[in-house]
């Protein structure tokens, strides 16, 4: 059985991943797509939308719902791929390799 860290060690710890975590977020970029790329948007890792592009063809005056429903899927695209990739970081910034990722039993 390994040594327990005292309450300083935890925090340490626990600061150092929250750092790591803004780090990531802060240069996380995803595009997120819909209607075959007919609209892409780019977000970063705080899920703000930092680009968006819509291809012409798409803007039609009559079907403004076709261009709206679009504009949704690549949003929820692209919110779904920062999900994903901040999911993968945090497993893999947690030490230890246990459950929950604890470098220590019981914890």
């Amino acid at each position: 059985m390994g040594k327990i860290p005292n309450m300083n060690q935890i925090m340490k710890m626990a600061q150092t991943m929250s750092q790591q975590m803004e780090e990531k977020m802060n240069s996380l970029s995803v595009e997120g797509n819909a209607g075959g790329g007919m609209v892409k948007l780019t977000m970063n890792g705080h899920k703000i939308v930092t680009d968006i592009r819509i291809s012409p063809e798409v803007v039609d005056p009559e079907d403004v719902e076709m261009l709206q429903d679009l504009i949704v899927a690549a949003l929820n695209d692209a919110i779904s791929r920062v999900d994903d990739e901040m999911k993968g970081n945090v497993g893999g910034m947690l030490p230890g390799g246990l459950p929950g990722g604890f470098p220590f039993p019981g914890l």
